[in-house]
């Protein structure tokens, strides 16, 4: 069942990379059932089995959300979509602190993910306007994520989870480009397949 929605996922993602690309007015449906079928993946990978997979279930059902409120234009949709995946950054963030730490790993993916961190900013600052408040509180909780993530790495690591939040990460610069920087459809076609990926393998993390 596990493979099935996976391939769902891919088979909708790839679909909608080409909407997108051409313009096509179902890419709005097609993103829909991508964001369904990581859910799927994660509820047929046995989320709600353990506390850990019920918070993950959480925040998948918020990015989920903030998918389809990004699929709108509009100025009021694009900030309530910011605050869902923030929230859903959050629900990640404390799915990942009820793991086993590493505390060298954390310490070390802090100073990366902060000079990262900040370079973003400097990138994104010029071109943000009056938004510099919530840009800079996505900013701060997705990069705690990353490194709660990379702090779960010990001697039984689940890479899925690093790397699954990492690819987060990038996939939502594209986001930030497109919205504040260059928009085109060369965001789109990079950033939903990283999007999608990070997703899977963050619901695929429960399994283990």
């Amino acid at each position: 069942m596990t493979a099935f929605t996976i391939l769902i996922v891919i088979a909708s993602t790839s679909a909608l990379v080409w909407a997108v690309t051409t313009d096509s007015t179902i890419a709005r449906w097609l993103k829909m059932v991508s964001s369904s079928g990581f859910l799927a993946v994660a509820l047929s990978a046995g989320a709600a089995s353990s506390s850990y997979g019920r918070i993950v279930l959480v925040a998948l059902g918020l990015s989920w959300l903030g998918d389809l409120l990004l699929t709108f234009e509009s100025r009021r949709a694009f900030l309530g979509g910011l605050v869902a995946f923030l929230l859903g950054h959050v629900a990640y963030s404390v799915g990942f602190v009820t793991l086993r730490a590493d505390p060298i790993s954390l310490v070390m993916a802090a100073l990366a993910v902060a000079i990262i961190g900040g370079l973003v900013w400097l990138w994104l600052s010029p071109h943000i306007g009056d938004m510099k408040i919530p840009v800079v509180a996505y900013i701060a909780v997705i990069s705690v994520m990353v490194i709660l993530a990379f702090g779960t790495i010990d001697g039984a690591t689940n890479w899925l989870i690093p790397i699954g939040a990492t690819l987060f990460f990038v996939s939502d610069l594209f986001v930030a480009r497109n919205r504040f920087v260059a928009p085109g459809i060369m965001n789109r076609s990079l950033g939903l397949p990283l999007y999608y990926t990070a997703q899977v393998l963050l619901a695929l993390s429960v399994a283990t």
